[in-house]
């Protein structure tokens, strides 16, 4: 088992500076859940920092990257098998060595989610309803259709009824055409008579109470963080690494359940757009230097990672193209 404090870094290099008690507290939290969702971590993992140098990476780096975090070499090694037979990843292998590379559907996943969660909010809107009617027998069906059209952002008003503001009906089309038992839905658009009453249809769509109760835990987890780092003029590689991780892992799990529904329809004092004004910020911080840690710490099968590729600066409406030395090197 990991201490709290060790990065795990096979490199030779002088000592880190203290890790921030804020972080310390941040990565407790995160270990002591139960279950501890690998898996999870290594989605984000892959989407946030893997994703985008190359998409692909040695099992022995993931080990790596996954040990700060409390994650077992055998842990690493059954989740990336599960996450690969659920057709996130592919393996590729030369001798007793293995690369992991997203698949082609993988990819696709992770570039939906990666527009949602970096993206801008929404703007001003024009007060225009996308309303998706289910034939009876896809509405009665459970689980997945329903899920995904959530996903999309759409509010469930009744059994056969979603609505969605933030989209055209051409868009809506595009969307369900990849959805089972979504895309023979029929679209309509349509207004209502006041703001009030856009704001009644809200209320009946989504659960906003319990998404600004979650955004408000996630403000009290990384504010103090965010504190601490403010004052170091240099933040750690391993402790950028780690923040960021952390940082994503739980915004995405808030924000991907997010409706972004436009400003005029939330209410006042929207904790939704404090939460990700940290995240921006934070996420800011520690890019660079993770990006360090990324270099030093990860590799291809015969090469290492190329470097980030530019949509990745355009995060958060963009971030500085600079990125440390890595102070070691190692083989994988």
């Amino acid at each position: 088992m990991f201490s709290v404090s060790q990065f795990a870094l096979p490199m030779k290099r002088a000592p880190s500076a203290p890790v921030p008690a804020a972080v310390r507290a941040l990565l407790r939290r995160w270990r002591a859940q139960r279950p501890l969702r690998a898996g999870s971590l290594l989605v984000t993992i892959f989407g946030d920092a893997i994703a985008p140098r190359g998409a692909a990476v040695t099992l022995g780096s993931l080990i790596r990257l996954a040990a700060p975090f409390g994650l077992t070499e055998r842990l690493v090694r059954t989740s990336v098998a599960r996450l690969a037979r659920d057709g996130w990843l592919a393996a590729r292998r030369s001798g007793r060595r293995s690369e992991y590379r997203l698949t082609r559907g993988g990819a696709e996943r992770f570039t939906e989610a990666t527009r949602r969660i970096y993206g801008q909010s929404p703007g001003a809107w024009d007060g225009r309803w996308t309303l998706l009617v289910m034939p009876p027998r896809s509405a009665s069906r459970r689980g997945r259709p329903r899920e995904d059209l959530k996903w999309l952002g759409f509010g469930r008003l009744n059994p056969s009824l979603y609505a969605h503001p933030g989209c055209t009906p051409g868009e809506a089309r595009r969307w369900l055409g990849n959805l089972p038992g979504a895309a023979d839905g029929l679209l309509l658009e349509g207004s209502s008579a006041d703001l009030a009453g856009d704001r009644r249809l809200v209320s009946y769509g989504w659960d906003l109470e319990d998404l600004a109760r979650r955004y408000r835990r996630f403000v009290a987890a990384f504010a103090p963080v965010e504190s601490a780092l403010r004052a170091r003029a240099a933040l750690p590689a391993g402790t950028a690494f780690v923040v960021r991780t952390l940082l994503i892992h739980e915004y995405r799990k808030i924000h991907l359940q997010d409706p972004l529904l436009p400003p005029a329809l939330l209410p006042p004092g929207w904790v939704g757009s404090a939460a990700y004004e940290l995240c921006r910020r934070l996420y800011a911080r520690v890019f660079a230097p993770a990006e360090g840690y990324l270099s030093a710490t990860a590799r291809r099968l015969h090469r290492p990672l190329p470097p980030a590729h530019s949509a990745a600066y355009a995060r958060f409406g963009g971030l500085a193209r600079t990125e440390p030395a890595p102070s070691g090197s190692f083989d994988a």
